[in-house]
């Protein structure tokens, strides 16, 4: 069991029969009555986010999550190859359970396959990857870094906004956490 004052971002516990994903947690104690916890939580099979308040000294079940690394090889249109980087046993995930993860998949990637008593149920990608800008506006003389954004189509369908000094065929460094624009990496050569 977990007490709930010690639940930080990424600890995996169960509720309800399902597992849950801490992204935020804050500990608060009033001035009157007794302290809680406001979490906010995501469910790993289905993706919801929910915030949720416990009591302070509350225990929820641990679950244990393995992750075990893969790499991304190819998808078919339905589903998603990858394989194991120990054991080279290649497994494939239907689209539907990607989700919109699959907009930061590139081939050969490495990423952390979730597995709950043997059976997977998500995919953990790293914090950043590096994509191609295959279509936006030309930048135009004038236009600067803190001068607003413009919309473009990355090399995986993703769409963003970036700054308007990104030109097509440049390589751009994107947070898979929240969808945004870091920074430019360099042009693809």
């Amino acid at each position: 069991m977990i007490d709930v004052n010690d639940l930080r971002p990424g600890v995996t516990f169960e509720l309800d029969g399902e597992v849950w994903i801490v992204i935020s947690f804050l500990h608060v104690k009033p001035g009157k009555g007794s302290a809680f916890v406001r979490t906010k939580i995501r469910n790993i099979e289905t993706g919801n986010v929910v915030e949720r308040t416990f009591r302070a000294g509350e225990k929820v079940k641990d679950a244990f999550v393995e992750r075990k690394e893969f790499q991304y090889m190819y998808n078919d249109g339905e589903n998603y190859y990858f394989m194991d980087n120990n054991t080279y046993e290649q497994i494939e995930l239907p689209e539907n359970f990607i989700g919109d993860e699959k907009y930061y998949l590139k081939e050969n990637m490495n990423i952390q396959v979730l597995y709950f008593k043997d059976r997977p149920i998500g995919i953990e990608l790293p914090n950043y990857v590096e994509l191609e800008v295959v279509e936006t506006d030309p930048g135009f003389k004038g236009d600067t870094a803190q001068g607003g954004s413009k919309p473009a189509v990355l090399e995986t369908g993703l769409k963003i906004q970036v700054p308007f000094f990104i030109e097509k065929g440049e390589i751009i460094k994107i947070d898979t956490r929240t969808g945004e624009y870091l920074e430019r990496v360099g042009k693809k050569e």
